[in-house]
């Protein structure tokens, strides 16, 4: 005897057993493509400035938060160790280039 229930099993393991969970629909803002986004969004700012309460940094502001996300980034001791080897790595590559153009050598100044 079949139940609605063994109905509904049936098509898990007709795919291996495996439960897929799909993402739901989007709906409102999100399902709206980017320009009709940036559109809304715009009356919003243009609203709020007209209405004075909009917020703008001023450049001590800017340099205050700059140096704040700065400092926090610098704390990861392995993050700031591999951007300074592709800062090195980039330099190399970049001086090597250079020699090479001065002599004409597509080898970076490497002789064969």
């Amino acid at each position: 005897m079949a139940t609605s229930k063994d109905g509904g099993n049936k098509g898990a393991a007709d795919s291996g057993g495996s439960e897929q969970k799909s993402q739901p629909a989007k709906r409102g803002f999100a399902a709206m493509d980017q320009n009709q986004q940036r559109q809304i969004a715009s009356k919003g700012g243009q609203a709020a400035h007209q209405k004075g309460t909009a917020h703008e940094f001023d450049s001590e502001e800017a340099r205050r938060a700059g140096q704040k996300g700065g400092e926090v980034v610098s704390r990861n001791r392995a993050h700031m160790a591999d951007i300074g080897r592709k800062g090195g790595e980039s330099r190399q590559s970049a001086n090597r280039a250079a020699a090479a153009a001065k002599t004409g050598n597509r080898q970076g100044g490497k002789e064969q």
